[in-house]
């Protein structure tokens, strides 16, 4: 474009007044590309001017009256100006225009801004150096020129050039050349440009060719470096602060909600709650009960049932008793005070909680029972005393006791069955200890600590004494191991324990009936078979005593007992001893393979 630049326009100017650029034949020539095409002379880089092939660069003032300014190579050693026409270049004005090397081709016209000497030429220096000490005239006004021809015509496909800019790439910046004087000639600052002077040349300095990075299509030097993805990254970050923001939101939320939930609790805590809250509930009833009910039952029997403490002998132990009658006797189990020996102590607790110190009246061990008496105690109640014989499988019955020393402890069952014959103890290993009892069978719960307590029926009344329970292990002892209770209860028949009482409490001592007979223990036959001979080494069966009187001999094996049949030793003893002394028995036994029938009455020992 021309700004403002002298020029005359010509057959190469365009419509516009500028000049156009006419592309060049293919013909190489000297000042040419390798293909054919003008090369534009470059400025060097930092000074604003135009190379030259050869010699240090200098520089030229710049004429305003004339547009010339330009760098131009360093004149002959004897500083005469050869006249541009004689190397083939015309200097008019502030244009320059070179002899085309070739016949036919076409000369580029260059612009004022941008001059280009064709190589081998040499501008005229006097017409742009003015006198020494003289001022440069003022610039004439120049009238707008049209833009130049293009050298070659607008490409149809605009097709970007890639490589080496040639001259139809766009026109690297040009700078105005600041106006220097000539040599030795001061000029003052008002005269000069006011552009930044130029750096200056350090003579033989190398040459840095700006074009050799330029990319008409690279993005500017300036623009802003940016990191591979950085969307994704701002993403994680605004999430991770969103995230933070939500868990903070939510730990002052909890934290508020949890103060105000436990303020809003004292308060309801400490006020009754925001109404009167107030569930239905039944009245006030009377404390009495059907007497026949369990707590019928439990209620007129638990004054009449004690606690017992025994200790002595280096052990102890805690069962339970029930009331005799108003003198203060009290039956329990034999192996409940056993512990208490001679000198032992033995404590009565009530079910009011008073406690008095009770002692032996009697005890037996083959009936497992015992009677103790307190003194100075008055207001006793006895429980009345039932009939175990009156007593049938299903009846409902009710269990008194301290289990585990729980004093007062109430549970209920039925009766399992009837005439269970057990044995009980046997610690000693001499028998002496053992107890054969014809019970009662209960599924009401009994514990260790039941021991002596009370078996009531329906009515309230005694039908037996709670004395053993079949461990979870298969042991049967009087405390039943304690393992605690498995539905398999036993209790000494009360008309057999009512007998017993009567007698410890008359002697101290109580009678056992007898046949007479001494029994083989080891024999495993179905029943009873009467030994070879007795424990002292006389004869099995006593002389004069019942068994001798109903002709048993030594081998007879019995088998029944009042009709009912006897399958050991231990049974046949059982059942014996579940009658009184003087009471008749009948007993059929087999002698040599015959069965007979024998009818004696029972005699009686002093507990033995």
């Amino acid at each position: 474009m021309n700004e403002g630049k002298p020029g005359t326009p010509g057959a190469s100017e365009g419509p516009d007044g500028d000049f156009e650029l006419a592309r060049p034949n293919r013909t190489p020539s000297p000042g040419t590309g390798p293909d054919g095409d003008y090369e534009l002379s470059r400025p060097l880089a930092g000074s604003g001017h135009w190379d030259t092939p050869a010699g240090p660069a200098t520089t030229g003032p710049y004429d305003a009256s004339t547009g010339s300014g330009v760098a131009y190579a360093d004149p002959p050693a004897d500083d005469t100006a050869e006249p541009a026409e004689a190397r083939g270049a015309t200097t008019t004005g502030a244009k320059v225009s070179a002899t085309p090397a070739a016949p036919g081709t076409e000369a580029p016209a260059t612009d004022a801004d941008t001059p280009a000497p064709a190589q081998g030429a040499t501008p005229d220096l006097t017409a742009a150096t003015p006198a020494p000490g003289t001022e440069a005239p003022a610039p004439a006004p120049v009238p707008a020129q049209p833009h130049p021809t293009p050298l070659h015509d607008p490409d149809p496909y605009s097709t970007p050039p890639y490589g080496e800019p040639g001259p139809w790439a766009p026109a690297p910046p040009v700078q105005h050349p600041a106006a220097t004087p000539a040599h030795g000639v001061a000029v003052s600052a008002s005269e000069a440009a006011p552009a930044a002077p130029a750096a200056p040349v350090v003579q033989d300095a190398p040459v840095v060719d700006p074009w050799a990075r330029y990319d008409p299509w690279a993005a500017p030097a300036s623009a802003p470096l940016q990191q591979a993805d950085p969307v994704e990254e701002d993403v994680k970050r605004r999430r991770g602060r969103r995230r933070s923001a939500l868990i903070t939101g939510a730990l002052v939320i909890a934290l508020v909600s949890g103060v105000a939930g436990g303020v809003v609790g004292v308060q309801l805590e400490r006020n009754g709650g925001i109404g009167a809250v107030e569930l239905p509930q039944a009245g006030v009833e009377a404390p009495d009960r059907d007497p026949d009910s369990v707590a019928g039952i439990a209620a007129q029997a638990l004054p009449s049932v004690v606690t017992l403490h025994v200790s002595g002998g280096g052990s102890a132990g805690t069962g339970t008793g029930f009331v005799l009658d108003d003198r203060g006797h009290i039956l329990t189990n034999d192996h409940v005070v056993e512990p208490a020996g001679e000198d032992g102590e033995i404590t009565v607790t009530f079910h009011s909680g008073d406690t008095a110190e009770a002692t032996v009246v009697g005890r037996d061990s083959g009936y497992d029972l015992a009677v103790v008496r307190v003194k100075g105690v008055r207001g006793l109640s006895p429980l009345p005393l039932g009939n175990s014989d009156n007593v049938q499988v299903g009846d409902p019955v009710v269990a008194i006791g301290a289990p585990f020393d729980l004093a007062g402890t109430v549970t209920s069952g039925i009766i399992s069955a009837r005439e269970r014959p057990i044995t009980a103890g046997g610690e000693k290993g001499d028998g002496s200890d053992v107890s054969y009892v014809d019970a009662l069978q209960t599924d009401a719960p009994i514990n260790p600590g039941n021991s002596g307590g009370p078996l009531l029926d329906g009515k309230g009344r005694v039908i037996g004494i709670n004395s053993a329970i079949r461990s979870a292990d298969g042991g049967l002892d009087p405390e039943g191991g304690q393992s605690g209770s498995i539905g398999l209860g036993f209790a000494i028949p009360i008309n057999q324990g009512k007998r017993v009482a009567e007698e410890l409490i008359r002697s101290g001592k109580a009678t056992h009936p007898v046949i007479g007979i001494t029994l083989d223990m080891q024999y495993s036959g179905d029943g009873a078979r009467v030994a070879a001979e007795g424990s002292d080494g006389g004869p099995a069966v006593s002389t004069g005593g019942p068994g001798a009187k109903a002709g048993i001999r030594s081998g007879d094996v019995i088998t029944k007992v009042d009709g009912r049949p006897v399958h050991s030793g231990e049974e046949l003893i059982v059942k014996t001893r579940a009658h009184r002394p003087g009471d008749e028995l009948e007993l059929t036994l087999e002698r040599d393979g015959k069965e007979r029938t024998v009818t004696l009455v029972l005699g009686s020992s002093d507990g033995d």
